[in-house]
């Protein structure tokens, strides 16, 4: 693969391209989902391919192809060169990009044991072993357990003398457990929704998951929603456990300090934005205590938004995207940071494929830890809900007016848990729904959270990324509505 990138990008530069990189990409995929006793999925994929971009007369244009021939390659490059010429004869901005030094680097993420070698009968044993303990509780309805593996490898050449090759395994687990009576259906996720955790790891990941010993007590919360008081309406404190919380970070920060929807090129899926680049520096996002970071680094965690380089051979970096509460940065490609004036690319282009183009995208997107242990900030909680997994979630195409549903909730009443909360729903606008967050949990309870298909673009494109977030605590926020 390393000589058919490399060539593609010599091909390129002699038909004129002042910059071209290759990618080429072998994925391989995995999934498994037992349904209420029966197995409902049982799935497994690979794709091969190249795909080629270059700029021409300060144009992009791409190409790509399952046919890794050298004559099939060379089509592909002369395609994109084509491309690229017609979009050059169109006026319009002209694309610049950043610097960036050549990079010679090989790696692979962790992975202990691999999942593509464990056998079959071990997963389909374990996860069948799950769901006779989720309908093995009185009540339960219906019961489902996945597992996924991803594997990719990408070997990636650039006309600034890069060559770098990533193999990076991905795994998920979880389960999800329904009650219903009298039209009430209640669920509860284990350990979070999107089919349960995903990192950034082999098979051990879902061994210290501990997805059996968890069953019994997720099923019987599921049942005891039923007969759960429902959420209050009205304006009360609200303590986010970590993985709901990520999810917020996700949409209301996440999305809108992607540095292209800032300036105004990309809407696709998650709209645009209002943290646009005229704030940076001077918008209060939220309160002081609010710190965010995209982190793509191995060191800050490992979920499925990890890597070493993005797909323009830029080395993962660490930027700050909100700083005691002000907008302070945003994740970006080496065209977007050169339109913005910055120094150099945040390392934040990625394609879910060779026959992709990449774009900006999250990568590890988290909420900073604070002081707290939980308990004492239930404990300096006078009335308010402890709300866990989420549920549900809607957010407008500024990301600004948001509502988000959780699968359980806990009352509490004069610092302590008064009983379960059913259907708990919080609402309102990013910048007063952040600035009202007083308290944050402390890095014993922060935990890094893996989504395994944000959605982005056109055609789509679903990425991993991942979210760190410990609970948190806000005032005065609408909850049981559907709107601030």
């Amino acid at each position: 693969m390393k000589d058919l990138v490399e060539r593609a990008v010599t091909i390129a530069r002699s038909l004129g391209a002042s910059y071209s990189d290759s990618r080429g990409v072998l994925q391989t995929w995995q999934t498994l989902a037992v349904q209420n006793g029966e197995i409902r999925r049982s799935v497994n994929e690979e794709s091969l391919g190249l795909g080629i971009r270059v700029l021409v007369g300060g144009a992009w244009g791409f190409a790509a192809t399952d046919d890794l021939s050298p004559d099939s390659v060379e089509s592909a490059v002369h395609q994109a060169v084509r491309i690229a010429r017609a979009g050059a004869s169109v006026p319009g901005r002209r694309a610049e990009l950043a610097p960036e030094e050549k990079h010679l680097a090989d790696w692979t993420s962790p992975c202990r044991r691999d999942p593509f070698k464990v056998p079959l009968e071990e997963k389909l044993d374990l996860m069948f072993a799950v769901d006779r303990a989720l309908r093995g509780v009185k009540g339960v309805t219906s019961s489902r357990v996945d597992l996924g593996f991803r594997r990719s490898e990408s070997t990636f050449a650039s006309s600034v003398g890069s060559l770098i090759t990533q193999r990076r395994t991905q795994t998920g687990a979880g389960f999800t457990v329904g009650a219903y009576s009298d039209g009430e259906y209640q669920t509860r996720s284990y350990p979070t929704l999107f089919g349960g955790q995903w990192s950034l790891r082999g098979y051990e990941l879902v061994n210290s998951l501990d997805l059996l010993g968890n069953a019994v007590p997720r099923a019987e919360e599921s049942v005891a929603l039923l007969s759960a008081a429902p959420c209050p309406s009205g304006e009360m404190d609200i303590i986010l456990e970590g993985s709901h919380l990520g999810l917020v970070v996700h949409e209301s920060v996440g999305h809108a300090t992607e540095l292209d929807r800032a300036l105004g090129t990309e809407a696709n899926y998650a709209g645009t934005t209002w943290a646009t680049t005229e704030r940076l520096g001077r918008l209060q996002y939220g309160s002081d205590l609010m710190n965010v970071v995209a982190d793509a680094r191995p060191e800050h965690g490992d979920s499925p938004g990890c890597f070493a380089f993005d797909d323009e051979g830029v080395p993962a970096r660490r930027i700050d995207i909100v700083k005691e509460g002000m907008l302070a940065g945003y994740m970006s490609s080496r065209e977007t940071a050169r339109r913005l004036g910055l120094p150099r690319s945040g390392g934040c282009m990625r394609a879910t494929s060779w026959n992709r183009l990449p774009l900006v995208r999250m990568t590890q997107v988290s909420l900073l830890p604070g002081e707290w242990e939980l308990e004492d900030l239930i404990a300096d909680t006078r009335d308010g809900i402890l709300m866990a997994t989420t549920k549900s979630w809607s957010i407008d195409d500024k990301r600004l007016n948001l509502q988000f549903g959780c699968e359980i909730g806990w009352r509490i009443k004069n610092g302590k848990r008064a009983g379960l909360v059913r259907n708990p729903t919080h609402a309102g606008i990013t910048p007063r729904f952040w600035g009202s967050m007083d308290a944050v949990c402390n890095r014993k309870h922060w935990a890094l959270w893996g989504i395994p298909h944000c959605s982005k673009g056109h055609p789509r494109q679903a990425i991993g990324v991942g979210h760190g977030a410990a609970p948190a605590r806000f005032r005065k926020v609408a909850v049981g509505v559907a709107g601030p």
